[in-house]
C-alpha cells in the first residue's frame, strides 16, 4: 500500500472551505470513480484500491490517500493531479 498526504493552507471560511472540498471531490471522484461521503468536517472516499479523506480545519486541508497495490503504481500522477486540484481552489482566497 502507498500512502499520499497533501497538506494545502487556505485563508476561507468554513462554509468556502467545505464549498473548496466538494470541488475537490467532485473532480476526483469523476476521474478515478470514487464515492464521496461528508462525516462533519470531513470528506471521506473510497473504491476498490483507493480510500482517503479530506480533512478541513480553519487553516488548512489535510487530503490522506492509501492506495492499494494495483494503483500504487500511479502514485505520484494521482498526487500531483490532486494537490494542484487542492492547491487552485484552497489557494485561490
Amino acid at each position: 500500500m502507498t500512502a499520499i498526504s497533501i497538506v494545502q493552507e487556505h485563508t476561507l471560511s468554513p462554509a468556502m472551505a467545505r464549498a473548496a472540498a466538494q470541488q475537490v471531490a467532485d473532480k476526483i471522484a469523476g476521474e478515478f470513480g470514487l464515492a464521496c461521503r461528508w462525516d462533519g468536517d470531513v470528506l471521506r472516499f473510497e473504491r476498490s484500491g483507493i480510500d482517503g479523506a479530506l480533512n478541513l480545519q480553519p487553516r488548512q486541508a489535510e487530503m490522506s490517500i492509501t492506495l492499494g497495490f494495483p494503483m500504487s503504481a500511479f502514485a505520484a500522477a494521482i498526487e500531483a493531479k490532486v494537490a494542484e486540484k487542492m492547491k487552485k481552489v484552497f489557494g485561490a482566497a
